[in-house]
């Protein structure tokens, strides 16, 4: 069959594969333990939950704006506004279906042929399709594997040409968990600036921050005067456990939001209303949404810390990436057994063990593996121990 150009090179995402493989071998009876999903697996606070539930009773269930509900887009410019320490537009608020949506708006409407968008990686694995999928060409960068892969101005100057437009950086970052700190971010802003370069932040899981108090460090902690141009990309998804319900957002310049507005009016129109109506409660009443963030947050450092230990305990030939937030552990699993490829690795570990992880080819390094930490302890105990059992047995092997 004979595809369009637009989609001719498109493959499914990486990481929804895996999880929806591991969910088959599980309806199979497989004994499958599964941290390959990219969510938590906490259910959505209840106060929210009926915030859905009431707009369904209420009848709140039409077509809405296409940037969203106003008194959506209102609260959350309020909590925007909160951490920039500045008065924010709502009317700059985009809500989408999911922060894959915002990601598509930003890079269909900015970027095309000929233009050229670096990707600060490790990335997620949907980064570069996006960019693609606008003509544009995904250049990845690495920063050093002793800052956590973080990038800095000097690995950006070296990659940029005159045809480099855009920059997409995630902080907390999934892979790898590291985060950038607001020096860091200040440097890169400026870098960017200086080269007229868009910058794509994606800070979905700025509020699952593992080693100081508070969010992540975010561009909006910068002064606007040091901000490049940027569009902001967020959502409820994370670290308020509503991956299914797709509400995400985006905040940037009025003239970028209304044409982007009008992208999303000619393609989905609008996030589900019950879904906003939802989110509306995650976002207005800020004292239930932060308690149940913190809650989840003690879980997830807890994981975090228990998850790293079993490593260095049971696996301390696994070189690893102490994550500072989202719930991910980045290890090279080519130094645990002699398998050609990290996609090989977990080929075999989901086949011979029953632990399914996302190799490092998704992320932009075949070397690498990521293991979600968002599971019950016990779960991530054994999941380890598997791990290190399938290492165990490939040393004696190739001895």
């Amino acid at each position: 069959m004979k595809f369009s150009a637009n989609v001719r090179k498109l493959q499914p995402s990486a990481t929804i594969a895996v999880s929806t493989l591991a969910k088959r071998l599980k309806a199979e009876d497989r004994d499958i333990l599964d941290l390959s999903a990219g969510e938590p697996d906490f259910r959505t606070p209840g106060f929210i939950s009926r915030g859905g539930i009431e707009g369904i009773d209420s009848g709140r269930t039409g077509y809405t704006p296409p940037a969203g509900l106003p008194e959506l887009r209102q609260a959350i410019a309020s909590r925007l506004s909160d951490q920039a320490g500045r008065q924010l537009d709502w009317s700059d608020v985009v809500v989408t279906a999911g922060a894959k949506q915002a990601l598509f708006n930003a890079a269909f409407t900015l970027f095309g042929p000929g233009d050229e968008v670096l990707i600060a990686a490790p990335y997620w694995t949907t980064y570069p399709d996006l960019i693609e999928l606008a003509r544009a060409r995904p250049k990845t960068v690495f920063g050093p594997v002793e800052s956590g892969f973080k990038v800095s101005p000097a690995e950006l100057e070296r990659s940029w040409t005159p045809k480099v437009r855009g920059l997409i950086i995630n902080s907390p970052n999934n892979p790898t968990g590291t985060v950038y700190s607001l020096p860091e971010l200040e440097a890169i802003a400026s870098w960017a600036k200086a080269r007229s370069v868009w910058v794509i932040a994606d800070e979905i899981y700025r509020r699952i921050h593992h080693d100081a108090p508070g969010d992540a460090p975010g561009l909006l902690d910068l002064p606007e005067e040091a901000l490049p141009d940027v569009v902001l990309v967020d959502g409820a998804s994370k670290c308020f456990a509503m991956t299914g319900w797709r509400i995400g957002y985006s905040y940037c310049a009025g003239p970028l939001a209304k044409k982007m507005t009008a992208l999303q009016s000619q393609t989905t129109s609008n996030a589900s209303a019950p879904a906003q109506m939802a989110a509306l409660r995650a976002y207005g009443e800020p004292a239930l949404a932060d308690a149940s963030v913190a809650r989840m947050g003690i879980a997830f450092a807890r994981r975090r810390d228990l998850t790293t230990r079993l490593f260095e305990a049971l696996l301390p030939e696994a070189e690893l990436v102490r994550p500072q937030g989202a719930f991910y552990l980045y290890f090279r699993s080519d130094n645990l057994g002699g398998a050609s490829s990290s996609t090989e690795w977990c080929s075999e570990l989901l086949s011979e063990e029953g632990v399914a992880l996302v190799p490092g080819a998704a992320f932009g390094d075949d070397r690498w593996t990521r293991l979600s930490f968002a599971a019950q302890d016990s779960v991530i105990e054994e999941a380890v121990e598997r791990i290190a059992r399938m290492a165990s047995t490939r040393r004696r092997r190739s001895v």
